[in-house]
């Protein structure tokens, strides 16, 4: 989709677009209001104060928008929606062993157990190995500072996501 297209689309067309980015639903109303975008760049910009902006329950809004890393299955079925783009920045998962799919599906329990969230990572580029060395070390952190560390991911996501939909 071209920024034209998008700025040109009808209201819940652009929601839905901007809701396969983050689904945290108070950001997607913002960054309808603050259209129409000069560029993609202040599309980004505007991705980014609006994200700043939100609480605590937004953050865990958007987060419920994931499938848990390696968790093919729930990536399948619940989020068919954002299925590609996720299936994508997941990609590092499909070479993975068995024992390391284990000990993600492990850890990533564990994680949510601790943490009331799932385990919220920038995952494009990053292998099986690398995402369980990451969530081992955040299963160690306090919640308060991982909902943020998962926030500042969230919006890398989200700006990925975004960059993805206007090449499109």
């Amino acid at each position: 989709m071209q920024l034209t297209e998008f700025n040109q689309a009808e209201k819940e067309q652009k929601a839905q677009a901007l809701r396969r980015c983050c689904s945290a639903e108070r950001w997607v109303q913002r960054m309808l209001k603050a259209g129409p975008f000069d560029s993609k760049s202040d599309l980004l910009e505007s991705a980014r104060i609006h994200w700043a902006a939100m609480s605590d329950d937004d953050w865990l809004e958007a987060f419920e928008g994931h499938p848990m890393i390696g968790d093919m299955d729930s990536l399948r079925k619940k989020y068919a929606a954002s299925k590609g783009l996720s299936e994508r920045e997941q990609s590092g998962v499909d070479q993975a062993s068995e024992a390391t799919l284990q000990a993600l599906s492990d850890c990533n329990q564990r994680y949510l157990a601790r943490h009331g969230f799932i385990f919220i990572v920038f995952a494009t580029g990053k292998s099986a190995d690398q995402m369980l060395s990451l969530i081992r070390q955040c299963l160690e952190q306090s919640t308060e500072n991982e909902r943020k560390r998962a926030a500042a991911e969230q919006l890398k996501i989200t700006l990925l996501r975004l960059n993805q939909l206007i090449d499109a």
